[in-house]
């Protein structure tokens, strides 16, 4: 045993060398996981999983670190540090580097082994989580409290049920069947509950224990292949429940010295097709006992009183067992080391007694041969054993080498006994098989094999081959996947689960034997069948049909004729190995004497009952009842068959003798199985690809259909939805006229009610239009002293700034002339004096004369053009003056008008009152005809006196734009230089002048707007006041109301 100690390590290796663990313990290897130098004792496992190929394990302890050990690889890896303890594991999910771990804080976490990083993380649980169960497709889990269990989607990461029961009753355990969708559920009254996992309907309930039985369950277990339960509890007994019937049918009762179980589970085998018979029951004592549940036999026990065990958990591929001990660490049992005892094969039939060979002397070489006790009658008390002599081997001809068979026997023996007998006896049968074929059982390969999954030629073998029983139909799947794993042609080949299905048949509790024995089978047995693959073996049928036409020509003869060929009469009874035309024992029979004798025995048997049927046969003449014939069963002695075929081994010419055209047998190699590559490799790989082509097409096709179906669904749901939309739509229509007829009754109650208010309203509208005059005439008073004043302002401020602008550039001017008048001096002066200084150059001094002369008349042409300018322009502000009072005596005139219109509505309302009095009805009529006469008379009056002045108005406006503040003077008058300045005045000036007279010009025509709007507000207000009867709205140009 080697103890690895994983400290503070992150990685590193199990073990040093390699483990040979001893045959009474299986120990594989002891980890332990000590602390640090600090820390005073060593750190405790608490969990264990397995992941689905049963080589890797997951490990957490009490301090929450979690290491995956791999023990293909020898290797182990610290994953994840959670900090807190770990209540359950799992590690076989979807994705398989992923696992699952509860936590002491009630929750679960996903983790990658890969990234070690969070994947996910769940909470829902309000208590301590003590298992996880993982779906087979690893895609839905299932975690158990003692409150509640609940259904999670491990794609999505989100709760889909959750079940909850009082807790009076309590649950034990909720868990997947395995490889079903079936959910287990085991409460603490030992009622168990079977439910379907997508409906989550209740399939069944096991009915209670018998009432004898004072077992209250606490553990659980199933096995493989979901048909029995196993339960135990507080007591030294096992029940065991049938599932498909749903019964009770064998109770265990285990030593006395054991008085609780606290963990049981299966010990699942390759071989067995998932109906596990070994269990393994842990006691309260810490030492896990394995026992058989067919023959209740104690087959091995883990485990020690003083090193006890905590819990345990075996490996999905029943290869390896690791316990969690009582100090905390962990051990690693090999099962197969374990099991060795029992694996060993039975004893043989004859066994040598004595070998005198080593003893001198021929008379000394003697052997006793002692026969089995099966198919033999029991000898009487005064019977004795007798003794051959048998003659020494070593005289023996070097080629009957072949005869010696492993375990002492002899093949010609075995010949000799099967001639004698027509059969050898079926309890040794498959002893003398296995012999004969000397099958070397390499149980590794096969598990490589095997390991490999389902070959996918073989998925849909059910569809193809629908065997009643589940059980065989698993194992003839994993048989014919093994094969085509094995070589590439099987998986191609149509008929070899014809082929292999007795097989399957016969070795079903034995994969590795069946396997082997097909093996042998197609090697030896079926030489050069697959060289003209896909066809059929041509050249063993035209050897089939030469023995016919040299034993028989006159079947051949009667085949020709009806056009019957090998193919028909030979090839169907070989691609099924006569299962199909002979029964059990029969079939046997024929095996017996086919595995007892050359590769071409097989050939000859298929000869020789054509022959032993040729009366029948000779009778036939449609091709319908030849293929009939060879697909069904006969009546023929099938021991005439085999007397047969032994004559045409014996009589066949050697030129046409299939045992010089077929090799001699060649057994299985040992430790690994030969390469079988006698087939037409292009064929098979072209056919390969284009089955891997078809199923990716039809894969395509099952999406695309799916697709379809689920937007077909979709469609009908999104149908149903719009019906129920419609219904409800016209429920709310039909609740919609009801409630319209409630309201308009309730309207007509209103407009009642409404009319009662109109008498009362108008009363107080009265009221409050006197009131609102009485506020207006006060608005409109203060509105126009404000515009007065605004006016009056305004002037000021233009008056202010024309007279200092003009002052200004008055001052400038005359500096300006008077400087340019004492420069024209100046210049004269000096002109004169240079006149006397050169007289002598009269032509220069003459031009320069004139240049001189012609700028002073341009500057005095320009003196006098901005005296112009600024004449021009005080004319201007004097008229803009006169244009502003103007204005305002406008202004003042239409606040007279207003007055006196607004004195006469005064009167009126006074006048109106008055008749009112008198007769109501008379006087309304009287006032509005009144109203308009002085409305059309006031708006007639007002409108063409507005209309003169505003004419007037808008020409004096628009030749105030048309002037220009500057007269412009020809550019023939003006030089080039001054178009664009005008000296002695600065462009500041100019320009903040022309700006003022756009800013005025726009509050005026800004006042004016606002002017005629409130007087056509108050007119409008008036004829609503008065009740006027309404006109055409005025333009812009006829808003003047006086």
């Amino acid at each position: 045993m080697q103890k690895s100690d994983v400290g503070n390590k992150e990685s590193g290796k199990i073990w040093i060398r390699k483990p040979c663990p001893a045959t009474r313990d299986g120990l594989i290897v002891n980890i332990v996981h000590t602390a640090a130098e600090y820390q005073p004792k060593s750190l405790r496992f608490l969990n264990v999983a397995f992941d689905s190929t049963g080589d890797a394990f997951i490990a957490g302890d009490h301090q929450g670190n979690i290491y995956v050990f791999d023990l293909i690889g020898n290797k182990f890896t610290l994953v994840q540090r959670t900090n807190q303890a770990s209540t359950a594991l799992a590690f076989n999910l979807h994705r398989k580097s992923e696992f699952l771990v509860a936590l002491a804080d009630y929750s679960i976490k996903c983790f990658d082994t890969v990234t070690k990083e969070l994947v996910s993380w769940m909470s829902g649980h309000e208590s301590s989580i003590f298992s996880i169960s993982v779906h087979a497709s690893g895609r839905y889990a299932i975690t158990t409290s003692s409150d509640t269990a609940q259904l999670w989607d491990l794609d999505t990461f989100q709760r889909k049920r959750k079940l909850n029961i009082s807790q009076s009753v309590g649950i034990q355990k909720v868990f997947f069947l395995p490889f079903s969708n079936t959910i287990l559920s085991c409460f603490k009254d030992n009622s168990i509950f079977a439910w379907e996992c997508d409906a989550l309907v209740c399939k069944y309930q096991l009915p209670p224990p018998p009432v004898e039985s004072d077992l209250k369950y606490k553990v659980f277990a199933v096995t493989r292949d979901g048909r029995i339960l196993a339960a135990g509890g507080k007591s030294n007994h096992l029940h065991l429940w049938c599932l498909e019937t749903q019964q009770l049918f064998r109770i265990i009762q285990l030593p006395t010295k054991i008085r609780s179980i606290r963990h049981i589970e299966f010990i699942p085998d390759s071989f067995d097709a998932g109906s596990n018979q070994i269990l393994g029951v842990l006691g309260q004592d810490g030492i896990m006992r394995f026992i058989n549940i067919q023959n209740c036999k104690l087959l091995f026990d883990i485990g020690t009183l003083d090193e006890g065990i905590c819990t345990s958990v075996i490996s999905p591929n029943g290869r390896y067992i690791t316990s969690i001990m009582e100090n905390g660490s962990l051990n690693v049992y090999s099962v197969q080391v374990l099991t060795q005892e029992l694996n060993k094969p039975p004893p043989p039939l004859v066994k040598v007694i004595e070998d005198l060979s080593k003893k001198t002397g021929p008379g000394h070489l003697k052997v006793r041969v002692i026969g089995g006790k099966v198919q033999r009658p029991r000898k009487a008390k005064d019977c004795k054993t007798t003794t051959t002599i048998l003659r020494n081997m070593m005289d023996a001809d070097l080629e009957n080498k072949e005869n010696d068979l492993p375990k002492g026997l002899c093949k010609k023996s075995l010949q000799t006994l099967l001639r004698g007998y027509g059969e050898y006896p079926t309890k040794y049968r498959m002893f003398i098989w296995r012999s004969l074929l000397q099958l070397p059982e390499n149980y590794s390969a096969f598990n490589s094999l095997l390991d490999k999954g389902t070959h996918y030629a073989f998925l849909n073998i059910h569809e193809k081959y629908p065997i009643k029983s589940r059980k065989l139909l698993r194992i003839l799947q994993r048989t014919m996947s093994a094969l085509a794993h094995w070589s590439a042609i099987f998986g191609d080949t149509p008929y070899l689960p014809l082929l292999a299905f007795p097989f399957v048949k016969l070795f079903q509790n034995n994969q590795l034997v069946c396997f082997e024995v097909i093996a042998t089978l197609l090697i030896n047995w079926c030489q050069h069948w697959f060289e003209y693959f896909p066809n059929p073996p041509v050249n063993i049928l035209s050897m089939i049909e030469n023995l016919l036409a040299h034993h028989d020509k006159e079947l051949l003869q009667h085949y020709m004729n009806c056009g019957v060929t090998a193919q028909l009469y030979a090839w169907p009874l070989l691609e099924t190995v006569f299962s199909e035309v002979l029964t059990r024992e029969e079939w046997l029979r024929v095996f017996d004497s086919v595995f007892s004798n050359h590769p071409s025995f097989l050939l000859m048997i298929v000869v020789a009952y054509n022959i032993c049927c040729k009366a029948p046969l000779l009778n036939c003449n449609l091709k319908d009842d030849f293929e009939y014939f060879f697909h069904h069963r006969n009546n023929l002695d099938i021991m005439v068959v085999i007397q047969e075929a032994y004559r045409l081994m014996l009589c066949t010419p050697v030129d046409i003798h299939p045992e010089t055209m077929l090799d001699d047998f060649v057994p299985l190699t040992k430790s690994q199985y030969p390469v079988f590559n006698k087939y037409p490799k292009f064929i098979v790989n072209y056919q390969t690809q284009e089955l891997e082509r078809i199923r990716n097409d039809e894969l395509e096709y099952l999406k695309e259909r799916q697709a379809v179906h689920e937007m077909e669904a979709e469609i009908r749901r999104q149908k149903d939805e719009d019906e129920v939309w419609y219904q409800k739509q016209q429920l709310l229509r039909e609740a919609e006229n009801k409630r319209r007829d409630i309201l308009l009754e309730e309207e007509k109650k209103l407009i009642e009610q409404r009319d009662r208010l109109l008498a009362v309203k108008r009363d107080l509208k009265l009221k409050e239009i006197q009131l609102l005059n009485a506020s207006r005439k006060r608005f409109l008073w203060n509105q126009l002293d404000q515009r007065e004043m605004e006016l009056r302002r305004l002037d000021d401020e233009i008056h202010r700034k024309l007279a200092k602008n003009e002052e200004i550039a008055t001052q400038e001017m005359k500096e300006d002339l008077n400087n340019y008048r004492r420069k024209i001096d100046l210049e004269e002066r000096r002109f004169h004096k240079a006149v006397e200084r050169n007289e002598c150059h009269s032509l220069e001094t003459q031009k320069l004369v004139e240049e001189t002369l012609a700028n002073a008349e341009q500057a005095c042409i320009d003196t006098d053009w901005q005296i112009q300018v600024l004449l021009k322009r005080q004319f201007d502000e004097a008229e803009r003056k006169e244009h502003y009072e103007e204005i305002a005596k406008l202004l003042r005139d239409n606040r007279a008008r207003e007055l006196d219109a607004l004195n006469a509505l005064k009167g009126l309302e006074i006048k109106k009152g008055k008749e009112d009095e008198e007769d109501p009805l008379q006087s309304s009529h009287s006032v509005a005809a009144l109203c308009n006469r002085i409305r059309r008379k006031c708006f007639n009056f007002d409108t063409d006196d507005y209309q003169q002045n505003q004419d007037e108005h808008f020409e004096r406006l628009q030749e105030l734009k048309a002037k220009s503040p500057l007269k412009l003077v020809p550019s023939a008058v003006l030089p080039e230089g001054h178009l664009n300045y005008i000296p002695g005045i600065d462009p500041e000036t100019h320009f903040s002048l022309d700006r003022k007279r756009e800013e005025l010009e726009k509050k005026e025509h800004e006042l004016m707007s606002e002017i005629r709007r409130l007087r056509y507000k108050h007119a409008q207000q008036a004829r609503q006041r008065y009740r006027i009867p309404p006109f055409r709205q005025p333009d812009d140009a006829d808003l003047l109301i006086t």
